[in-house]
């Protein structure tokens, strides 16, 4: 593993070949986000941009994230602001190379949200809590949700949580698509995993160049797609997926030929076996 666990104090690491789990880890606080996290996260980005795999992002102890931690946010002053500490990893985290998914149980706010806001998939459990209670705090969602929120559940619906602070229960984030799915705590992770299955079926550089060119912005499209398929054509992927593809619709014709083929005597004789 070139992430060594032993290096992290706020994060859980679980590496296999084609994906990496984070689990949040400071359930004395219910996973609040402070500075270490932070760095930390950083860390893991600065490793799966180098080596791209699927990020998994959970909380420990049936808590994703309760936010930012307010003790430290407490003392943060305009500079503090400026650097846009929490903003900074939470578009990193968007921008890795390989899809993120977002497992989420219990609280997910403030900060936690807006984490589970910049990941590709959101997935969660009965117990899900989320939403944006910033400006009860007096401060504003600055980290990712006054601007992905709009995008990910309308305006009407992101104006309801971020300046009425309205806090959605699992079923109601369901229905409006903040998450997909819907587990049992205990099938969680299993979940989340599946999804990582699905995406690890995929021919990896064609998921990376996707994921590029869904977010590129509309003035982009359509040169950016068909600059990206031009490098896709060319990816050796390309031609045995599709030769693979060619080969199992060639085999099963034959089959299908071999079973129409068989004549009324055969037929007869068979039955009579």
């Amino acid at each position: 593993m070139a992430l060594d666990p032993e290096n992290f104090t706020t994060l859980l690491l679980e590496e296999r070949e084609d994906r990496l789990t984070v689990l949040l880890n400071r359930p004395e606080v219910r996973n609040a986000i402070d500075q270490t996290m932070v760095d930390e996260l950083h860390m893991v980005c600065a490793e799966l941009e180098r080596n791209p795999k699927v990020l998994i992002i959970a909380g420990t102890e049936g808590v994703f994230a309760s936010g930012a931690d307010i003790g430290q946010l407490r003392e943060r002053r305009r500079d503090d602001a400026l650097q846009g500490i929490n903003s900074t990893i939470f578009v990193r985290i968007a921008k890795l190379p390989m899809p993120v998914i977002a497992a989420l149980d219990g609280y997910c706010l403030g900060g936690g949200a807006e984490l589970a806001y910049a990941a590709d998939f959101r997935i969660g459990t009965p117990s899900v809590r989320i939403g944006n209670p910033e400006t009860g705090l007096g401060i504003l969602a600055a980290a990712g949700a006054s601007w992905r929120l709009k995008e990910l559940v309308g305006e009407p619906k992101a104006k309801e949580i971020l300046l009425a602070g309205a806090v959605l229960r699992a079923e109601e984030a369901l229905r409006i698509s903040l998450i997909t799915e819907i587990h049992e705590a205990p099938e969680l992770m299993d979940a989340a995993h599946k999804l990582a299955d699905r995406i690890a079926r995929q021919d990896p550089l064609a998921v990376r160049i996707t994921k590029s060119v869904f977010h590129a912005p509309a003035e982009a499209h359509p040169l950016i797609d068909t600059l990206a398929q031009g490098i896709l054509f060319e990816s050796q992927a390309k031609f045995d997926r599709m030769q693979a593809f060619l080969d199992k619709k060639s085999a099963k014709a034959s089959q299908d030929t071999d079973a129409t083929s068989t004549t009324p005597e055969q037929t007869q004789d068979r039955t009579r076996k």
